[in-house]
C-alpha cells in the first residue's frame, strides 16, 4: 500500500502548528495505524528530520495512551483505539489527516501529544473508595445484585483515552466522568462517598474547563470501550440527588 498522511506538526505548547504532508510507502493492510507511524518515523530519522511525536504504550487497546484524530474522527473510522486500527480500514492511495485531540482542557505538548492530566485530576477528586487496608475480604461477604455488578463492570472498562472529549463539539468530559462515578456509586463499597464523589468530580470537571454536554452523543459513538450514554443520565441523577441531600 501507498498512503499520503497529513500530520499536525507543532514543536511545543506555545508554538504555531501546521499540517505537513508525507508519503508512506511499503505498508501493508495488516499493519496497525501506529505501526504505519513507526514506518514514517524511521524514514524521517534516516532523512535527518524530526520524527513525529505521538503517545503510545501497550498497543493492545488497554492503556488508552494512543489518542489521535484520524480524518476528523477520534481514533479513526472504526470504534476502537488507534493502536488497534489497521490499515485495511483504508484503501491504497488514500490521503489521511492525523491531528491531536482538540479540546481546551487538552493543550498540545508536541505534534500529536496532548496533556491529558486533567482527566487524572477529575479521578483524584473522588474516584476512590474508603476501605481498610489488609487482606482482601471474602468475595461473597458483600452481595452485589447482578444488574449492579454488570453496570459497574461496563463502566469500569473506561480506559481514560479522552476520545469522548475529542469527539464532543463542546469538548465535554461528561462520558468519562459519568463512567467513573457510575462505576463506584452502584457498588456497596462506594456508598460512603456516594454524594461527595459526584459533587467533587463534577466540580473538578468544571474547574478543568471542559465544555458542557448538549446530548450530541458523539462521545458514545467514538468510545472504544462502548461506555453507554445512559451513564451520563445516571450521573445527572446522582448529582441531583446529592445536591438535594446537601
Amino acid at each position: 500500500m501507498k498512503l499520503t498522511v497529513r500530520i499536525w506538526r507543532q514543536t511545543g505548547p506555545g508554538a504555531p502548528g501546521k499540517m505537513v504532508e508525507y508519503p508512506v510507502d511499503d505498508v501493508t493492510p495488516e499493519m496497525s495505524f501506529l505501526e504505519m507511524l513507526d514506518v514514517l518515523n524511521e524514514s524521517l530519522i534516516v532523512a535527518g528530520e524530526e520524527p513525529v511525536a505521538f503517545d503510545h504504550d501497550c498497543r493492545e487497546g488497554i492503556c488508552g495512551m494512543c489518542g489521535v484524530v484520524i480524518n476528523g474522527r477520534a481514533h479513526g473510522p472504526e470504534q476502537t483505539t488507534a493502536c488497534q486500527l489497521h490499515l485495511r480500514a483504508f484503501r491504497d492511495g488514500d490521503v489521511i489527516d492525523v491531528e491531536p485531540w482538540r479540546a481546551k482542557a487538552f493543550p498540545v505538548l508536541k505534534d500529536l501529544v496532548v496533556d491529558r492530566s486533567a482527566l487524572d485530576r477529575v479521578i483524584q477528586a473522588g474516584g476512590y473508595i474508603t476501605a481498610p487496608t489488609g487482606a482482601a475480604p471474602e468475595a461473597h461477604s458483600t452481595p452485589v445484585p447482578k444488574p449492579d455488578a454488570e453496570t459497574a463492570f461496563e463502566n469500569a472498562t473506561c480506559i481514560g483515552c479522552g476520545a469522548c472529549v475529542a469527539a464532543c463539539p463542546n469538548g465535554s468530559a461528561m462520558l468519562f466522568t459519568a463512567a467513573k462515578v457510575t462505576h463506584l456509586n452502584v457498588l456497596p463499597q462506594g456508598q460512603p462517598e456516594r454524594e461527595s464523589r459526584v459533587l467533587d468530580m463534577v466540580a473538578a470537571m468544571d474547574a478543568e474547563d471542559f465544555g458542557g454536554c448538549t446530548n450530541v452523543g458523539e462521545c458514545v459513538a467514538s468510545c472504544p470501550k462502548g461506555i453507554p450514554f445512559f451513564s451520563i443520565t445516571t450521573m445527572n441523577r446522582e448529582y441531583l440527588r446529592a445536591v438535594r441531600k446537601h
